[in-house]
Formats: C-alpha cells, sequence, structure tokens
C-alpha cells in the first residue's frame, strides 16, 4: 500500500469488507488496523487467509519482490486465491505474473487505476482491468466502492497499455500547461489570467482546473511525485514510444527530477521549465 492504497483500502473497511492488510513499512497499517482491518504477519499469510489479494507497489521490481520472493504471495498460496496487482507497471511484468500466478493454481487480474490521493478518499478512480471476465466479475463490487467507473479491456497486458497510455498523456498536459503559463508570463500576461482563460475555453479539463490551484498557491505537495511520473514515461519508452514529442518529454522529467524535484508534485515540472528559461522578461510580470 502506498498513499492511494491506504483510503482505497479505507473505503473498503467503510463499506464493509473484512480485510486483511500488510505493508512492508508496518506502521503504515495502524491506521487502518485501528479502523477494523486485521494485520497479517506476512505476505505468504496473506495469500493463505484472503480469497481476493490487491497489491499497489512502486514499482516492477518490487512488485516482483512481494509475488515471487521466498516468502512472498506464491511462496504458499490458497488454491483458487484471486491476486489483483494495481501497480503502474509493464505490460511484459504483467504477463509474467498472470503466468506466475496460473503456475500456483492462483488467479490473477490487472486493474489500473487512473486518479490521484483526493480522487483514492473519495472513490472516484476510473478502474482499467484486464484478465478473465470471470475474474473481473467477481470483484465489480470491491471495484464500485473503489471508483466511479470501472472498464474490463481484455486479456492481461492491455490495461498496463492503457494505464501507461493515460500517463504520458497526463505527462504531456501538465508540460503543456507548464509551458503555456510560462510563455504568456513571458509575454506580460499574468499567471491567474491565462488560467482562467484556460479553464474558461474548450481547453480546459479536470487536471488543468486541478492543477491550476497548485501553480497559482505555488504549493507542490506530492498528489502525483514527480519521481513516479518519470518512472511511467520510461515504461512508456521500453513499451516503444516514439513519437515526435516523446524524448524531449522524458528528458525534460528526467533533468527535472535529478536536480532535486522528483519527490514533489508533477506539476513542479513548471518550476524546472522556468528555472531553465532565459533571465530576459523572466520575472517582469507577477504571478
Amino acid at each position: 500500500m502506498g498513499n492511494m492504497g491506504t483510503p482505497m483500502a479505507r473505503n473498503l473497511l467503510g463499506q464493509g469488507f473484512p480485510l486483511f492488510v500488510y505493508n512492508r513499512t508496518r506502521e503504515k497499517e495502524n491506521e487502518l488496523v485501528r479502523l477494523g482491518a486485521s494485520s497479517a504477519d506476512t505476505l505468504r499469510q496473506l495469500s493463505q487467509v484472503c480469497d481476493v489479494v490487491i497489491t499497489m507497489i512502486s514499482n516492477d521490481a518490487a512488485v516482483e519482490e512481494v509475488y515471487n520472493s521466498r516468502d512472498g504471495l506464491l511462496s504458499d498460496p490458497s488454491d483458487g486465491v484471486l491476486m489483483i496487482d494495481m501497480s503502474t507497471v509493464g505490460p511484459q511484468t504483467s504477463k509474467k505474473l498472470a503466468k506466475d500466478c496460473r503456475g500456483k493454481g492462483v488467479h490473477f487480474l490487472e486493474a489500473k487505476v487512473s486518479g490521484s490521493v483526493k480522487p483514492a478518499e473519495e472513490g472516484q478512480l476510473v478502474i482499467m482491468a484486464a484478465g478473465e471476465i470471470a475474474d473481473y466479475l467477481k470483484v465489480l463490487p470491491a471495484f464500485d466502492v473503489l471508483g466511479k467507473r470501472s472498464f474490463y479491456l481484455g486479456e492481461v497486458g492491455i490495461a498496463g497499455a492503457a494505464k501507461l497510455s493515460l500517463n504520458y498523456f497526463l505527462a504531456l498536459t501538465l508540460q503543456g500547461l507548464a509551458e503555456t503559463v510560462l510563455f504568456a508570463k513571458r509575454n506580460n500576461v499574468y499567471t491567474a489570467d491565462i488560467l482562467n482563460l484556460i479553464n474558461e475555453s474548450a481547453l480546459g479539463s479536470g487536471i488543468t482546473r486541478l492543477k491550476s490551484q497548485t501553480i497559482l498557491s505555488n504549493d507542490f505537495s506530492p498528489a502525483f511525485a514527480l519521481k513516479h511520473i518519470t518512472k511511467d514515461l520510461k515504461l512508456v519508452q521500453k513499451e516503444g514510444m516514439d513519437f515526435p514529442l516523446f524524448s524531449t518529454l522524458l528528458d525534460a522529467y528526467n533533468a527535472a527530477s535529478q536536480i532535486g524535484y522528483s519527490e514533489e508534485d508533477a506539476m513542479v515540472i513548471i518550476r524546472y521549465l522556468d528555472q531553465m528559461l532565459p533571465d530576459v522578461k523572466k520575472a517582469e510580470t507577477p504571478a
């Protein structure tokens, strides 16, 4: 469980789902245990006492460890348990996990989510699932608690590709918004004014409105950290992305991560780009 996993588990508890929880950082379980969850001693125990196990882990290597380490979820699972991985990992990793699960008599579903901490808290995530349709239908009641919509997309790997596609568009949108604001600022348009114009026009979207508040408040506390979107762009690259905008986009997020912005919200790309601009006109118009 990460920043999103805890509110998702809280929502399931609130709707009466019995939960066992396990976090590699054990103190992160405390809130959920106080709310009525049981704490599993090990990943192995989790896969033995639960009918459905949901994982949400930071990256491909960590997911592989959680499933396939000596005491991992697949070390001695109960027959027929359903494993659902909600981590943003490459499609090939999901396909390998599905194969590993089949070899242990375990069902596997990938169920990627679109949304950050606030949608997770409000049960407003968008869920993209792939695997056996029967497994998807089995867990629909839980998905209905976690998200506002869920979509069944087909065989394992497709949901992962869909999630990477969305995160690529998110990275494009954040950088496009940042460049637009900085260009306007250099040409004597107030930041609040250009953001209002964007959001009141056909260009506005949920993400531009949300990140407008981030820009205006100059508060880049992470809803979705820059390091995570950079990791996702590298996964996009691994899956063969070769369109014209991609390489410069990846270069910008990589560079921003490397100079100290990795733990801040992904919208901090605006600070990085501003830092890279020539000094001329940069400070003529206050935000």
